[in-house]
């Protein structure tokens, strides 16, 4: 764990660079290799203490050493040059690790301001460990500055994410682990730390032997698309204690040169992002598709050895969506590996994304002897889910890891799964997963059989009670489609506010008769499926007879005869309003559409307690009213006030 005085000296070092550096991953560049450069010179000092040879600082290379930079005898543009030749020189060092000297391959000094390089190199200077794990930890707090998504949709993975998956996978010394979406190395260092500290005997004494740790090295593997990331990685590595990481640069959806290598571990957060037009992967895949989420997916259950075992974060798309890729993937993953789902609240990933998540847990020897899926929700990971993201109390990791154990173990043992009732979770057949075809990964969607959702009603899709109608454009060119208008014409413009009841634009009959404006039902509840700000995802109530819309809108009315009253749908997708935008992730170019709005679950009271939740609604909205307005005017007086007293308005408070 790093202390927090070394998070103030990262933090000091990024504020330093701020004004002279402002992108987030030069900054990181730039404080990687002052690290390195002091790491090395520090690995020379002790080298000399133990009565050896300095290897890095030696030759010509010896007056660039750290110590020498730091000696009050230098002065400021004296510094900058010397440092600014040694860092573009190092590559020429033929005694630092082929590692480093990737390191400072087109390493350069962005600034020319001899302040700024002394206050930052003294920050960089107060560093101190003991080991080079405490160095990797920095490192690892370091890599979390990179934060937002780069351009092939990476962010960083919060540790204790990965720690958990890490616990429940249990990577052993003598498997082979794979991550093929690497990033900056944090699964791959989770599980030599998880390998580590099991082979501790009860003495506290590690019980790995030197071949053991060695072949660890060859067993971790790791593969990412960005050169980039491919440094930074085999940096952390190497800080936590591989002195020959394996890290490639390597494009897993597109290349085959690797497909023929297979491994006992996959641990991954792949890409949820895919480019325009779709990836366009090589033809060894058994899944069809373009999106860069189902394919790492595919990748990695095909990649499996047949006793192999993975932890995949995959966003919700992955659990529901309809599409024939999709719905193929599930049903492959339900046949071959799919042992659990775990559900993450939205908001794991702020403030890099608002992306709703789930982790896939498969083990294939397990898969093919069980007949079973467990659900697991957590709604509290130990941390609030605002930008900020502070500790919290009620963690619920520790709980879904013991009772997702317990799960695998009775797996293990080919006991059977009914005694088994998770508090936190349930367990449903293969059976009924498959039972119409879409092979839904959703717990809530089976949540009637459990306590999960502490639901006093059965959940369903609106899909099973509603009915989904959209509209669309008038060509704008035609003005007889709009002038003389009668016909109200609703846009996403329209839906801020509890009821609709009129609007401003208006089409003409024929504009209808040749468009797809249809005209809506009375009642009917408006969701918008894109908008500016946080319109995306807002509902209302339409209370126009004979209104129209157009494509950025849909119209949600319930099914006949009723299983549900308009009212209860307008005030549940109003208070799930934040989950219903994280379907599509947080970016302006997010949208909704009718696929997505018909997977959304909600409870579903008799008609008669629908009907009195709404009315108590209603009753609490109108007590909030009345308190408005009295607000309100209470506020106009305090203007009213205000104005006297600079004697603006009637009789001035001014003292006479």
């Amino acid at each position: 764990m790093l202390d927090n005085v070394t998070k103030r000296r990262i933090d000091t070092a990024r504020d330093i660079l701020v004004g002279k550096v402002p992108d987030p991953k030069s900054q990181v560049e730039q404080i990687t290799i002052a690290l390195i450069y002091k790491f090395m010179d520090d690995m020379d000092a002790q080298a000399e203490e133990l009565g050896g040879k300095r290897k890095f600082f030696t030759g010509d290379f010896a007056r660039y050493g750290w110590a020498k930079l730091m000696s009050p005898d230098v002065g400021g543009h004296e510094l900058i040059g010397l440092y600014g030749e040694g860092i573009t020189t190092m590559p020429q060092n033929p005694g630092i690790p082929p590692l480093f000297r990737d390191i400072f391959k087109n390493a350069y000094l962005p600034y020319r301001d001899p302040e700024t390089l002394k206050s930052f190199l003294k920050i960089i200077d107060e560093f101190t460990y003991d080991h080079s794990e405490r160095l990797g930890d920095a490192f690892e707090y370091l890599l979390s500055v990179l934060g937002s998504q780069g351009d092939a949709g990476q962010f960083r993975t919060p540790r204790h994410i990965i720690d958990f998956i890490v616990g429940v996978i249990d990577p052993r010394k003598n498997e082979t682990v794979l991550d093929p979406a690497c990033g900056t190395a944090g699964f791959l260092i989770s599980s030599y730390k998880h390998i580590l500290k099991s082979s501790i005997d009860g003495e506290g004494y590690n019980t790995l032997t030197p071949d053991e740790k060695g072949r660890l090295a060859i067993n971790f593997k790791g593969y990412d698309i960005s050169p980039d990331m491919v440094r930074l990685s085999l940096v952390n590595l190497y800080l936590h204690g591989f002195t020959d990481p394996h890290v490639v640069e390597y494009d897993t959806l597109t290349s085959e040169e690797r497909w023929n290598e297979f491994a006992d571990v996959i641990l991954a957060n792949p890409p949820f992002m895919s480019p325009k037009g779709g990836i366009k992967p090589h033809k060894r895949f058994s899944i069809q598709a373009k999106r860069s989420e189902v394919l790492f997916v595919d990748y990695i259950a095909e990649h499996l050895k047949p006793t192999g075992r993975a932890g995949i974060i995959v966003p919700e798309g992955i659990i529901f969506q309809s599409q024939t890729a999709y719905k193929d993937l599930r049903k492959m993953l339900v046949e071959n590996s799919l042992v659990a789902v775990v559900s993450l609240p939205a908001g794991v990933f702020n403030p890099y994304s608002g992306v709703k998540t789930s982790i896939l847990i498969l083990d294939k020897s397990l898969a093919r002897q069980s007949k079973t899926i467990a659900f697991f929700k957590v709604e509290n990971d130990g941390f609030g889910l605002g930008a900020q993201r502070r500790p919290i109390e009620g963690e619920q990791f520790t709980q879904v890891k013991r009772e997702l154990r317990d799960y695998l173990q009775v797996l293990c043992d080919r006991q059977s799964t009914a005694d088994l009732q998770p508090t936190l979770g349930l367990i449903v057949s293969k059976a009924k997963i498959a039972s119409n075809g879409d092979y839904n990964l959703s717990g809530e969607r089976y949540g009637e059989q459990t306590r999960m959702l502490q639901a006093l009603w059965p959940i369903v899709s609106l899909a099973e009670i509603c009915t989904f109608m959209t509209g669309g454009t008038p060509t704008s060119t035609i003005v007889e489609y709009y002038e003389g208008g009668t016909i109200p014409w609703l846009v996403s413009g329209d839906i801020h506010g509890f009821e609709i009841w009129s609007c401003k634009k208006r089409i003409t009959p024929k504009a209808v008769e040749n468009s797809n404006a249809r005209v809506l039902p009375k009642d009917s509840v408006l969701i918008a499926l894109n908008g500016q700000g946080k319109t995306r995802g807002t509902v209302a109530l339409l209370r126009m007879e004979g209104a129209t819309c157009n494509q950025s809108l849909v119209a949600i009315t319930p099914t006949k005869p009723p299983k549900v009253i308009s009212e209860f749908i307008f005030w549940t997708l109003r208070s799930m309003y934040s989950d219903i935008r994280a379907l599509t992730g947080d970016t302006e170019r997010s949208g909704l559409n009718i696929s997505i709005l018909k997977s959304i679950q909600i409870p579903l009271p008799p008609l008669e307690m629908q009907k009195k939740i709404v009315a108590e609604i209603e009753g609490y909205q109108k007590v909030i009213a009345v308190n408005r307005q009295a607000i309100e005017g209470f506020e106009k007086k305090i203007q009213s006030t205000l104005a006297r007293v600079w004697g603006e308005d009637g009789e001035s408070l001014a003292p006479k």
